[in-house]
């Protein structure tokens, strides 16, 4: 273990909902917390929050968010102690966190060999099967002509995903040989706009799969998962709802999945917080490693809820280089917790992104609910970044009772002036096969099919 050093000033080179939520944690800790903000986002909830804002740049995200130059001079003006990436821009961007030793200050999350290892999807491959986990087939594409190659060797369907991300970008489903140069064309801008990293590698794809994902922590020495979370509802790889722990899994498969996971954890001598993600094949119940998300979730919040644990204040305390200070036996599981992702897009328009102005936000309270959040009424919604205002995530003592909180929830839940997804949640929640549990990657487009989802605000 490293000597340990307190943060004592964190620059969260980040923003909207995950900005505000490390603000708390820094809050409860007593650290001062500075948010690095671009010119859009200056009068935003996080930035009042913040106990210092540095403008990092004009509102488009390369030149401000994934502006690798920027953000550190701002840590050196402002003299923190660490950065805290959050999700998504440089979370898991080996040069962010090489610029932040440089300037002798702590970067929030792995070493840079771990981000190295890990955020490279091909190198993270190569470590999962040297940690002898199951692998999807699959492998590097330079061009279409080498896509076209392995496509026919493994198999349509195949899918398209980026070397250096996640989060759906840079991902396309190809069905037959006739559309995968296209595909691949798309793709690939996608991955450089996204990531700045234009890499593109090719997966089969399974068609009826579920997308189950185990929450790890570690010090480098000690590594521990905390249990299981079910993503399998997603609309164009993004991911709607999650819950823990994954419902409906076959005991004996989900302790294989958490040991398969600390395993690939511990083949790393892995340090922070990170999320192993595996692919269930529901036909033959078995699964495969996907990659491995070296960063906070969105979705940590409903490991939070089973487990008691704050996931920031415990990748804090690591970085700065304290003894993980819990064993696997010591952590506790209780009861049963679902999160929805509340995002500003048309569902009547093919889910466009609603920039604007929130006329009115009302979000419910009470027992067993949680609002991750950085949107109220008046809060802007710019154009330039993802489309989530926040989270809704309910605990209850069982699932039933987490999804009668939930359908009750999301009642009380109303977002004026741009357009959402409530309605889509409140189908969801609706629906007799969620309510049954175990759906797979295929539920949501079905169930689109068949619901009709009318206008989601009054204007």
């Amino acid at each position: 273990m490293n000597p340990v050093k307190n943060i004592n000033r964190l620059l969260i080179a980040n923003r909207g909902e995950i900005a505000a939520r490390i603000i708390r944690t820094c809050q409860k800790l007593g650290i001062e917390s500075v948010l690095a903000s671009s010119q859009a986002d200056l009068d935003s909830l996080p930035a009042r929050l913040a106990d210092q804002v540095i403008n990092i740049g004009p509102p488009p995200s390369l030149q401000s968010y994934l502006n690798v130059e920027a953000v550190i001079k701002a840590a050196v003006q402002v003299k923190a102690d660490a950065i805290h990436p959050g999700y998504g821009f440089l979370s898991e961007n080996a040069a962010l966190a090489k610029a932040s030793e440089k300037a002798g200050i702590i970067f929030i999350g792995p070493t840079i060999e771990q981000l190295d290892a890990i955020g490279d999807k091909l190198k993270a491959r190569e470590n999962a099967l040297a940690a002898d986990l199951p692998l999807v087939p699959g492998g590097a594409v330079a061009d279409a002509g080498e896509a076209e190659k392995l496509a026919a060797e493994i198999g349509y369907p195949v899918l398209i995903k980026a070397v250096g991300g996640g989060g759906g970008r840079g991902m396309q489903v190809v069905h037959d040989e006739s559309t995968l140069a296209a595909s691949m064309t798309l793709a690939r801008a996608e991955a450089e706009n996204a990531f700045n990293d234009e890499r593109l590698y090719l997966e089969c794809f399974v068609e009826r799969g579920r997308h189950v994902e185990v929450q790890v922590l570690g010090d480098g020495d000690n590594i521990i998962h905390l249990g299981t979370r079910d993503c399998s509802i997603q609309r164009r790889y993004q991911k709607l709802v999650e819950e823990a722990p994954a419902p409906d899994l076959d005991p004996a498969l989900r302790e294989h999945m958490e040991n398969a996971a600390v395993a690939f954890a511990k083949h790393l001598r892995y340090r922070g917080a990170g999320t192993v993600e595996f692919l269930v094949d529901t036909q033959r119940a078995s699964f495969y490693f996907l990659e491995m998300n070296a960063r906070i979730q969105v979705e940590h919040p409903v490991t939070e809820e089973i487990t008691g644990l704050d996931l920031i204040a415990q990748q804090i305390r690591i970085a700065e280089g304290r003894p993980l200070g819990m064993s696997q036996e010591e952590v506790c599981f209780n009861g049963h917790a679902i999160e929805c992702r509340l995002n500003a897009e048309d569902c009547m328009n093919n889910f466009q992104p609603s920039p604007g102005t929130v006329s009115a936000a009302q979000f419910p309270a009470g027992p067993g609910i949680r609002i991750d959040s950085h949107i109220e009424t008046g809060s802007v919604v710019p154009p330039y970044y993802d489309s989530l205002l926040g989270k809704l995530i309910v605990w209850g003592e069982d699932r039933a009772t987490a999804m009668s909180l939930l359908k009750k929830a999301l009642e009380h839940c109303q977002i004026d002036g741009i357009e959402n997804n409530i309605i889509l949640h409140r189908a969801i929640m609706a629906s007799e096969e969620f309510t049954q549990g175990a759906v797979d990657s295929l539920f949501l487009n079905k169930l689109l099919e068949t619901v009709s989802l009318e206008k989601t605000t009054n204007g």
